[in-house]
């Protein structure tokens, strides 16, 4: 089984860092768009693949842009949003990072699959600021979770913090904050 991480285009939220960050729930910008469209001469998505995505408005634009005109499996979970990496113990969740709510999601995206399977406060709170070891704790059971799926490829789009927290996880490396993904840059890992 391919496991392929991909990092959702230029968001906003980019645009004029530190102030930019205070932007809620930014889209992405012209520049991001087109980002997400090259994704489709990258990677070929076929009706059989799976799509996890963050439940971030850019990630969503994201896999909803690259994903046009196939009908594959689409799940948003807060499983897979943004988290600070490495993890700081009084880190917040800044206003750009704060996801959307699971009755709002449903409401403007009722095309997209909603993870059910996800906890009230993980929908409430995500994976942003949770301690390492929660953290783990989600990325075992997810990872337990998409291979019951039994597909050949799932592709999660999600953020550079995110990405690199599980990759840490999955190969049981030390990774840093130089290892983040640039936007649309993908990482594929093989769980066999």
């Amino acid at each position: 089984m391919e496991f392929l991480f991909i990092r959702h285009g230029q968001g906003e939220h980019t645009l004029d860092i530190p102030n930019s960050f205070q932007i809620t729930n930014p889209s992405l910008t012209p520049n991001g768009r087109n980002q997400a469209k090259l994704l489709r001469n990258k990677f070929f998505l076929t009706e059989d693949d799976i799509i996890l995505i963050s439940p971030i408005k850019r990630t969503i634009e994201t896999a909803l842009i690259w994903s046009e005109k196939v009908e594959c499996r689409k799940i948003v979970t807060p499983k897979v949003g943004p988290r600070i990496f490495p993890t700081r113990t009084a880190g917040k969740t800044l206003p750009c990072d704060e996801i959307i709510d699971f009755a709002t999601l449903k409401l403007e995206y009722p095309n997209l699959e909603l993870d059910t399977n996800a906890t009230s406060n993980l929908w409430r709170w995500g994976i942003n600021t949770l301690p390492e070891h929660e953290f783990d704790n989600i990325a075992r059971d997810l990872i337990e979770e998409i291979r019951s799926l039994k597909r050949k490829r799932i592709f999660i789009v999600s953020h550079d913090g995110t990405i690199t927290a599980y990759r840490q996880f999955i190969t049981g490396g030390r990774l840093s904050r130089s290892d983040f993904l640039d936007e649309t840059g993908s990482f594929r890992l093989d769980l066999g």
